[in-house]
This record gives C-alpha cells, sequence and structure tokens, in this order.
C-alpha cells in the first residue's frame, strides 16, 4: 500500500516543525507547505517586530527543518486571500465596535479551508497542524469529534471551534497527546534547528510592536477622535478611536474617579466609547452568529453546557437556545464580566467541544 501523504502547516516554530517529525516517523509521506501571508512593508524600524509567525525568516526555519527531516517543501502565495478573510476582517470587525478573534478565522479559512482546496494538487490525503488538540471519530454517532488536549495549558480546542465534520475528517493535530516540554524534547532529540525558538506572541500578521498602529496604517479612518460618555450619555472625556478599546477595558481612558470605570460599550455609529461601574460589565445573556455544532447536530431543545466566553477564561454554567439561521441565544447560570461582540464563545461536554459561535 501507498503511503497516506499530509500536508503540513510549517509556520518555522517548534510546534509545526515537531508535527510534520512525529508524521514522518508515523510513516506518512510528508509535504511541508508555509504560507506567504506576510504584508508589504513600507520599511523596518524600531516599531517592527522580528518574531512574527510569518515573518521573512519563517521560510528559512521551515525550511531548514524540511531539510533535516527529508521532506519536500513549498511556499504557497495566501497573500489575498488572507487579506480578504482574515485581516480585512480584522480591521471591519474593529470599525464596528468588535473585538475580532484573528486566529479563528485563519484556522476557519486559511490553515484548513485554503489548504484543503489545494490538497488535490499534491494527491494529499490530509493536512496537519501544530494546534494542541484531538481529534476522534464516534463509531456511535458517526461524528468527528474535537477534543481538548492532553496538556490543559496549552489546549486550544478553543480557536478550533469552527472545525466542521468535513475539515475533521481530514485534520491531524499530532500535538494533541504531548506537552510543550515534550514538544521541545523532541525537537532537541531530532536536532532541529527551531528546538530552542521562542514562541510567537501577539497576533502574527501585525509586524508592528503596537495592533494600533497597524490599524493607523492600515485603515486611518480607524483612528477618529471621539466622545467617551457614561450610562446617561454624559461625556466625561475623550478617545482616540474605538478600535483601540475594547469591552471590559479599565486602563488607559485618562479618566479620574473614585470609582474604577471600566469601557461598557462601544457605538460605532456614533464613535462613542461608553463606560461603566464593574456591575455595569455583567450580563446574563448574549447572541451568537455563525454557530458551528461539533459534537452534535443543532439542537431542537435548550442544551444544558459548559460555556468558554474567550480564550483561557473559565468555563461556566450555561444554557443554549439554538435559533434560525446559524444563530443562538446563551443565558449564563451567573453574571459574566465582560461578554465581547466579536469575540468566540465555545460550548463544551466535559473534554469535548460540542460547538461554538461569535458574540453579536
Amino acid at each position: 500500500m501507498s503511503k497516506k501523504r499530509v500536508i503540513v502547516g510549517m509556520s518555522g516554530g517548534v510546534d509545526s516543525s515537531v508535527t510534520a517529525g512525529l508524521l514522518v516517523e508515523q510513516g506518512f509521506d510528508v509535504v511541508g507547505i508555509t504560507l506567504n501571508i506576510w504584508p508589504e512593508l513600507d520599511g523596518v524600524d524600531e516599531n517592527t517586530r522580528e518574531d512574527a509567525c510569518c515573518a521573512l525568516g519563517a521560510v528559512e526555519d521551515a525550511r531548514r527543518v524540511a531539510d533535516r527531516l527529508g521532506i519536500r517543501y513549498y511556499v504557497v502565495n495566501f497573500r489575498d486571500v488572507f487579506e480578504e478573510k482574515v485581516v480585512q476582517d480584522f480591521v471591519d470587525e474593529y470599525q464596528r465596535g468588535r473585538t475580532p478573534n484573528p486566529c479563528v478565522r485563519c484556522n476557519q479559512f486559511i490553515k484548513f479551508d485554503a489548504l484543503l482546496a489545494r490538497t488535490h494538487l499534491f494527491d494529499a490525503d490530509y493536512v496537519a497542524t501544530g494546534h494542541y488538540a484531538r481529534v476522534e471519530h464516534d463509531a456511535s454517532t458517526g461524528r468527528w469529534n474535537l477534543r481538548k488536549a492532553a496538556d490543559p495549558t496549552k489546549d486550544q480546542s478553543y480557536v478550533l471551534y469552527v472545525m466542521n465534520q468535513e475539515r475533521l475528517a481530514r485534520a491531524l493535530f499530532p500535538l494533541g497527546v504531548l506537552s510543550k516540554h515534550e514538544t521541545r524534547n523532541l525537537a532537541a532529540k531530532w536536532r532541529l534547528p527551531v528546538a530552542n525558538k521562542p514562541e510567537s506572541q501577539d497576533i502574527c500578521f501585525v509586524p508592528y510592536k503596537r495592533y494600533s498602529e497597524f490599524l493607523e496604517r492600515h485603515a486611518p479612518d480607524t483612528v477618529r477622535e471621539g466622545p467617551i460618555v457614561d450610562r446617561s450619555g454624559r461625556e466625561l472625556g475623550r478617545h482616540h478611536g474605538i478600535a483601540f478599546h475594547t469591552i471590559g477595558q479599565r486602563r488607559g481612558l485618562g479618566l479620574q474617579f473614585t470609582e474604577p470605570r471600566y469601557v461598557t460599550g462601544l457605538e460605532s455609529s456614533t464613535n462613542t466609547v461608553v463606560v461603566g461601574t464593574i456591575d455595569d460589565l455583567l450580563r446574563r445573556e448574549c447572541l451568537l452568529e455563525d454557530v458551528n455544532w461539533v459534537k452534535i447536530a443543532e439542537p431542537v431543545q435548550p442544551l444544558r453546557t459548559s460555556a468558554r466566553i474567550r480564550y483561557r477564561a473559565e468555563l461556566v454554567p450555561a444554557t443554549v437556545f439554538a435559533e434560525p439561521g446559524g444563530r443562538a441565544r446563551v443565558q449564563f447560570e451567573e453574571p459574566q464580566r465582560a461578554v465581547t461582540p466579536g469575540q468566540a464563545i465555545v460550548f463544551y461536554d466535559g473534554e469535548y467541544v460540542v460547538g461554538g459561535g461569535t458574540i453579536t
């Protein structure tokens, strides 16, 4: 029998590099691909990050790893689709007064959809990435399930909730059973040139040390001064752009009060930041759009579940009511602080992702 072929998205980091190495060990025919998604820069200065995962140096790191592992390696131009699906959405969401999660969009439209659409070019069966999560098939239901990583400190199932059944059936996450320490040990054992490379932080496609600078250069219309008001509409101060604020923010408002004030609302139509007390941040329910159901089909009855309202947040008891058009309403057992439009809520049943959606 011929080997199963898998495309591995290689970012030049240790996680994707070890992913490729594990699949080679498991007998797959591995093809490494780095996605050319980095934007054209006006120039490099003291404000430019050097650790962005899509920086040009990532290609050289990934190529050296591929040479070490003895696998084929290619760079594929994904600039246009990345600009449309991730970067423009990132800008649009901030202009709407929402706080986007570009990692979710990238996983959905780039790392899986766009790569899966190209598997025929390489006659490949699977797509693999360096995410810490697990995929399992439930023979009793016939569904592919998304499970938390074995290492809870590295679990990335939250940003993968958009994986539908077709994506999960062709996805491999070899790191899901490992800890980060074990991953680095394998990189050292195989003498991979990225074994000690630090992890990239922040938003990968923003090449500047301040994401606000990206918005200023990429979408100058986003940066407009406007009022900061309280719940009654009384102006308390001025802001430099609603894109630079998020629900729950306390610092950087330039307001003097004996009791702390927090951002409780962002009104794009009037370019207004609304502030209030910590009690004003609490919400008992919220609405979702673009809901994806993973472990189950869309429920017809209210669903009791555990919900995570932002990455790394604690799970909280909630009830989900599915609504027409890929929407849902979520009621929390206890009021939750800083439920933020644009962010994702993901539902869990123990170790498994039930589904999730975007807060509206």
